[in-house]
């Protein structure tokens, strides 16, 4: 799991001066805010309490972020950035659901690891956030391989809510249940879940690219009952233009 680095923090009581750099002051702030959200929890975050524990006076805060939410979000934003930088991309997996089980257990993996900050990533509504976009991208991509090799189950948007929910739910529900009532089934329910939701037992396709994608659907055309019959024979002569092109 990715750790957050100390080492731009500055030793308690020392000032802010005109020669540090504003982006590693800035830095110091939020490094001293998380360990704050880490150790005591949220309402230990104040300006005071982040200036103080940053080497710094209140009024540096609100001039590097305007206020408490501003900080906080600065925070969150961290969070995101963290997350997506412990994310590992293939391109081309051997085993697309294997990829995809790796991808959920990271976010609840990252989530458990840091409860607090989590908790602030997740639990209020989404702020804005290149991060968090991000990382949705890459997992648009991994629901993109799995469409294009006939695994998905559902319209790819949906499958991406529904991977990106149960991790949320999972790890939130599981942070806020006592120690002695934190039950590694639940992880592995949902996760199970969340695969069988979205995913085939064997993919629809069985060539990958539009050829095999067009092959597919071209055996199940008489099945389909939404469309006319004059529909159905402009469909089909699309669907053999595509699988002669294979």
């Amino acid at each position: 799991m990715p750790t957050r680095s100390r080492s731009g923090k500055a030793a308690a009581g020392e000032a802010d001066t005109p020669s540090a750099p504003r982006e590693q002051t800035r830095q110091r702030v939020i490094d001293a805010a998380i360990d704050l959200l880490e150790r005591e929890g949220r309402e230990a975050v104040t300006t005071r309490a982040v200036a103080v524990a940053a080497g710094l006076q209140p009024p540096a805060i609100y001039r590097l972020f305007g206020d408490k939410d501003g900080l906080l979000e600065a925070v969150a934003e961290h969070g995101f950035a963290a997350f997506l930088a412990s994310k590992n991309v293939d391109p081309d997996p051997q085993d697309p659901i294997e990829d995809l089980k790796a991808g959920w257990d990271l976010a609840v993996e990252f989530g458990l690891a840091n409860p607090a900050l989590y908790t602030l990533m997740y639990s209020e509504p989404t702020r804005a956030s290149a991060a968090f976009d991000a990382g949705m991208e890459i997992l648009r991509g991994r629901v993109g391989r799995l469409a294009a090799g006939g695994w998905l189950r559902v319209d790819e948007e949906l499958a991406v809510m529904i991977i990106h929910a149960t991790a949320r739910g999972a790890v939130l529900t599981w942070l806020s249940q006592p120690d002695d009532r934190r039950d590694l089934a639940l992880l592995t329910t949902l996760r199970q879940a969340m695969v069988t939701a979205v995913t085939n037992h064997q993919p629809a396709v069985r060539d990958a690219g539009p050829a095999g994608a067009a092959r597919a659907l071209r055996a199940t055309l008489p099945e389909q009952n939404s469309l006319s019959g004059a529909e159905q024979r402009l469909l089909r002569e699309w669907l053999d233009r595509l699988a002669a092109d294979g």
